[in-house]
């Protein structure tokens, strides 16, 4: 007879067929690794979309603000150049260009950190924040030819490619759509002042820059969808890696229960050395059975000091014959002292007089 391992003819391999969801400590390693499900449109759209509504906003202030350092760097040079009889030293040239920087920055700067923060901002909606060096680590499977042709001919880049191609048609269109729609006031730009020619252009280049911001957060958001069920389905696990996983972080049960059966023994054994010190055993009469302790001076009442069902049962019988234990046979008694008082513990008020009954008749039938 051929001994046939069944799970090599499982569709995804030995370990059978992925059908299961991604445990928790999975998606924890493999965001460690910088593997996530987000959409690159989402942060581009939202970058996007914030400055030109930053621009649309603020654009006049901004248009003023790079007037006036033009306007500033222009009235130093020509001082410069009128306070020196020899012409413009290295130094000089220097101390303009430095002053010049500095006023472009002090424009330009807030609007490029506002952008920034907000690309930061679209990252955490997508995913929660987390600070990994693995991405950077030299992967083997990075550089090599096989992989590389496998991601350029994969799903995945057909579906981005029919993205990209939509994403040009529909901003594409828009253009379109916003020339022709501002052609009369393009075809005016001759009779008009420069300021208003640039005032118009900017309207009209920031208003179609919201649109085609408001294109990429749509086509972000459907992507976003993709990416999400393809890192869903990607990332599944069979039956036998969800057991594997499970062994590794909670132990191999049968080692467990190995250990808990050894901690059972060593436990049963260190109690039916107690037993000895028994004053009476409560059986029931054959499932049950629980052996009292009491000390009459030291102020507490009778301690359950051994108990066990069926097979525990009847030994602890056999050794309270064998060491001449009072054994007396109340069925409800030692159900309720059995699943309700641990080992060590004292029996509960509620018992107290059933309990003294018991140990009053076994201590005057041994003239104690």
């Amino acid at each position: 007879m051929l001994r046939m391992n069944l799970q090599l003819f499982a569709k995804d391999g030995p370990g059978g067929e992925k059908t299961e969801p991604a445990t928790s400590k999975k998606l924890t390693d493999i965001r460690k690794e910088g593997q996530v499900a987000k959409s690159k449109e989402i942060i581009t759209a939202v970058s996007l979309l914030a400055l030109f509504i930053i621009l649309k906003v603020y654009v006049g202030g901004i248009g003023t603000k790079l007037i006036d350092s033009f306007k500033t760097i222009y009235g130093l040079m020509e001082k410069v150049i009128n306070d020196s009889a020899q012409g413009v030293s290295i130094n000089m040239a220097s101390s303009i260009v430095r002053q010049s920087f500095m006023l472009i920055l002090n424009v330009i700067v807030p609007v490029l950190i506002i952008a920034v923060i907000i690309a930061i901002l679209g990252n955490m909606l997508q995913q929660s924040w987390m600070v990994t060096a693995k991405p950077l680590a030299p992967k083997a499977s990075k550089i090599s030819p096989i992989n590389g042709f496998k991601r350029l001919f994969s799903i995945r880049q057909l579906f981005e490619l029919l993205k990209s191609i939509a994403m040009i048609i529909i901003i594409g269109v828009l253009v379109y759509s916003s020339v022709k729609k501002n052609m009369n006031i393009l075809l005016t730009f001759y009779d008009v002042t420069l300021y208003t020619a640039l005032s118009s252009i900017g309207n009209i280049i920031i208003n179609l820059g919201i649109q085609i911001s408001a294109v990429f957060l749509v086509v972000g958001f459907v992507d976003l969808v993709y990416q999400r069920h393809k890192f869903k389905t990607d990332n599944m696990m069979t039956k036998q890696e969800v057991k594997d996983e499970f062994k590794n972080a909670e132990g191999d049960p049968q080692v467990k229960g190995q250990i808990r059966r050894r901690m059972q023994e060593v436990s049963r054994r260190r109690m039916m050395q107690q037993l000895p010190e028994a004053d009476v055993v409560i059986t029931n009469p054959t499932h049950f059975a629980v052996a009292l302790k009491y000390e009459p001076n030291s102020g507490r009442a009778p301690v359950v000091i051994a108990k066990g069902a069926d097979y525990l049962a009847f030994q602890i019988r056999d050794k309270a014959k064998e060491y001449n234990i009072s054994i007396v046979e109340n069925k409800p008694l030692a159900r309720i002292i059995y699943h309700n008082v641990d080992i060590g513990m004292e029996i509960p008020p509620e018992l107290y007089y059933a309990v003294a009954e018991i140990l009053a008749s076994v201590l005057r039938a041994n003239n104690r």
